[in-house]
């Protein structure tokens, strides 16, 4: 990662990052770079080879990192994510293979969800990661629901969706909230507003004085909280989870980051997005403000982090070489897990 004065620091103290990790505290840290220089490494190839053709479409991550490993390594096995376009690493950093990950951007005979989804809308059923929906703010609704169930059953868990601000317009985000604030379910909201709704700026979206603002009307505890930093963002989420663990009830939380890459790889940012736009991003990259403070507490040096993100990159060469050598579903694989109990014979 290049480093400068053109990044803006992470200003937290090793008592600091004790107090939110506990004693494993350099351990959390040291595993959250390794992910996030991961999932910034996935980022890039997918894209060049879905500008090559060989993809069909691809939601790059970039820039919300610090989030997405956050979110990953605060949540426990009982807890289930509802993920908005750009959560796919939550999924891997939960557990979910990386190369079953890639058979599913390809489409293949070995993704779960045998060719039925669009790329970058992974099924994780394994660790309780709810394939996304292109439909804005339904998966609010659903965590919702699941968070009703696990009260009903009395379950060990907490339900979490992932939205952009774009996403807090829609009447799944009204209804998801008032109804969790109600009965005050365990659910943790998680606003990502990396303050772009493909082309409509933050400003366009509410007249609030942030996303966080809104929790207050519905009953909800709100925070807005620095994306870009993986120690606050961290902080934050594993506050909400233990309060909904403990009956406290769901909270709304506000990620700040910084979309760097274009929506979707349909989209042309230049079009809308000011000429400075790409700097003052920058400026907030969550991996480099990771690495600069790792660097700063002699956590890292510049040979190591050159080491992980080789690393990093081989892990993501392999699993694309892998999907890319399987062949596509089979026509049988039509019928294939719609039916409870398949027929056999004529019609």
């Amino acid at each position: 990662m290049t480093q400068g004065s053109s990044i803006a620091p992470i200003a937290h103290s090793e008592e600091e990052a004790a107090t939110v990790f506990g004693e494993e505290w350099r351990a959390n840290v040291t595993a959250a770079y390794r992910w996030m220089r991961l999932g910034r490494a996935l980022d890039s190839r997918m894209q060049a080879l879905q500008r090559q053709g060989r993809v069909g479409f691809y939601g790059a991550a970039t820039g919300q990192e610090a989030v997405n490993v956050a979110a990953g390594l605060a949540t426990t096995a009982d807890d289930w994510v509802f993920p908005g376009l750009r959560e796919q690493l939550v999924a891997l950093v939960r557990g979910h293979a990386l190369e079953t990950y890639a058979h599913h951007l390809f489409a293949d005979d070995r993704d779960p969800g045998r060719g039925r989804n669009m790329p970058c809308h992974p099924t994780a059923r394994e660790v309780h990661y709810v394939s996304m929906s292109s439909v804005i703010g339904t998966q609010i609704s659903h965590a919702v629901g699941l968070a009703y169930a696990l009260r009903r059953k009395e379950a060990a868990g907490v339900s979490v969706a992932f939205f952009g601000d774009g996403a807090t317009s829609s009447n799944d985000f009204h209804a998801g909230l008032n109804f969790a604030g109600v009965l005050g379910l365990p659910a943790v909201f998680c606003c990502a507003n990396n303050q772009w709704a493909i082309s409509v700026p933050a400003s366009r979206q509410t007249a609030a004085p942030s996303f966080a603002a809104k929790a207050t009307e519905y009953g909800l505890r709100g925070e807005r909280v620095d994306g870009t930093d993986y120690i606050a963002t961290y902080a934050a989420l594993a506050s909400a989870l233990r309060a909904a663990r403990a009956g406290a009830g769901p909270t709304l939380l506000e990620f700040v980051t910084y979309r760097v890459t274009p929506h979707s790889s349909s989209d042309d940012p230049t079009r809308y997005q000011p000429g400075d736009w790409p700097v003052r991003a920058a400026s907030h990259d969550p991996v480099a403000r990771l690495e600069l403070w790792m660097r700063e507490h002699e956590l890292l040096d510049g040979a190591a982090a050159e080491t992980i993100g080789r690393e990093a990159e081989a892990q993501v060469r392999a699993a694309v070489e892998v999907a890319e050598g399987t062949g596509p579903p089979t026509a049988r694989s039509l019928t294939e897990d719609v039916y409870a109990v398949p027929r056999s014979g004529g019609p």
